[in-house]
């Protein structure tokens, strides 16, 4: 007997099909065993089956599970006050050369206690949920130094155990220059690389390295020497590349076959095909184009014509992107950058799975998945990209179970 059968339902399974991108299957049942995916087919050919709970869904679309595949989402303080000197002129660069930017949200949050770090991204948490996230990947890159960093991903951690939700935590070790480095670069990527990487490794706190590679953050030289200690330990990599220049991070990143290349407005073709040679996702970041008034857009076209896999996310963080929304994300993806509501869907689905080199567990709806789903009162999967401020799935389901 299954513990759950999910009937009367029509499901975007996103195990694409020729002419289907979507996988899509009407009149379906879903069965749920030990928090497990166990069998989805149409609701005559699961009629047989005994399940302890029969769950009829009304004609509701059901889609994975939504997967946030890049946020910052524990620090402490906020940049609220950022916001207004953007809107008196003030760029990014500016900001960030005035003190203000990375630096600032990491002396608040190197003054925050690890309860209120811990109660302020729960908040964030709360709200990413409710919008259909089952998972959430939470980068550090706010401590600018090891025990600092640690603490983030301890955090990170925490909230993973006490929230019915899977974190992925990400050592995001090159962000900024922290102030006791100013003047000594070369020492600040050497403890990270051999301090910093080890401890983190050796805690088990983290799957995978980041970095911030662009004019006002690290050289493609500083970050090779991150990614071969990463290698080293067994960690992925992954890279915020191609942001606010073309530092060619992204064909860096796919060299060492990196999980990601993130943002990418400035990305050209051999960086594309280095990426679709490595397998390497593009993660694009709307809501940091929106709030950061850019107008470069990253080339979707290109992407699609070198077969890139892409995926969308919030990069929810205090400065250049406070967007706690994954639908609006969706929106974003689509009216800004292009994408088609198909595209933006498994842009947070099976290719943010991918992102995160977890597709063999989450992303899609299949035998031997796990049961992490969101139950939708829609007339088309479209409108997942087409309204703005959408609350949420009516139902989101974690292991199973409703939650």
């Amino acid at each position: 007997m299954w513990d759950r059968l999910l009937i009367d339902c029509s499901v975007a399974t996103m195990e694409s099909r020729p002419g289907d991108p979507l996988g899509i299957m009407t009149n379906a049942a879903i069965g749920i065993q030990d928090g497990k995916i166990v069998r989805i087919g149409k609701r005559t050919e699961l009629a047989g089956f005994r399940a302890a709970e029969v769950v009829p869904l009304d004609g509701a679309w059901v889609t994975p599970g939504l997967i946030d595949c890049h946020t910052h989402l524990v620090f402490g303080g906020t940049r609220a006050d950022e916001h207004a000197m953007r809107r008196a002129g003030a760029s990014y660069e500016d900001i960030a050369r005035a003190g203000g930017g990375i630096a600032s949200t990491v002396a608040k949050t190197r003054a925050a206690s690890a309860t209120d770090l811990i109660s302020s991204g729960r908040r964030r948490l709360h709200a990413l949920m409710a919008g259909g996230v089952t998972t959430v990947e939470i980068k550090s890159g706010y401590g600018l130094d090891t025990a600092s960093e640690m603490r983030l991903l301890n955090a990170a951690k925490a909230l993973g155990k006490s929230e019915p939700v899977l974190v992925v935590g990400t050592l995001l070790a090159l962000h900024a220059l922290p102030p006791e480095f100013a003047d000594r670069r070369d020492d600040y990527v050497a403890m990270v690389v051999d301090e910093m990487i080890p401890a983190i490794a050796k805690a088990g706190l983290a799957t995978s390295v980041d970095a911030y590679c662009d004019t006002i953050a690290f050289t493609p030289p500083e970050v090779e020497r991150l990614f071969r200690a990463a290698a080293a330990y067994g960690l992925r990599v992954k890279l915020h590349a191609e942001q606010l220049s073309n530092q060619s991070g992204a064909a860096l990143a796919a060299q060492y076959r990196a999980l990601s290349a993130d943002h990418l407005e400035y990305l050209d073709a051999a960086g594309a095909r280095a990426m679709a040679e490595a397998g390497t996702v593009a993660v694009l970041l709307p809501g940091a184009f929106y709030a950061l008034q850019e107008s470069r857009k990253p080339p979707v076209q290109l992407l699609r014509d070198h077969g890139v896999r892409i995926a969308v996310a919030t990069d929810c963080n205090p400065g250049t992107s406070p967007l706690l929304s994954p639908i609006l994300a969706m929106n974003m993806a689509c009216t800004l950058f292009g994408l088609t509501p198909e595209e933006a869907l498994a842009g947070m689905t099976i290719n943010a799975a991918h992102a995160l080199g977890l597709e063999k567990d989450i992303g899609s709806i299949a035998p031997g998945k796990a049961a992490d789903l969101a139950v939708w009162r829609l007339e088309s999967l479209a409108e997942l990209g087409y309204w703005i401020g959408l609350p949420g799935p009516e139902r989101r389901i974690f292991g199973g179970l409703d939650a």
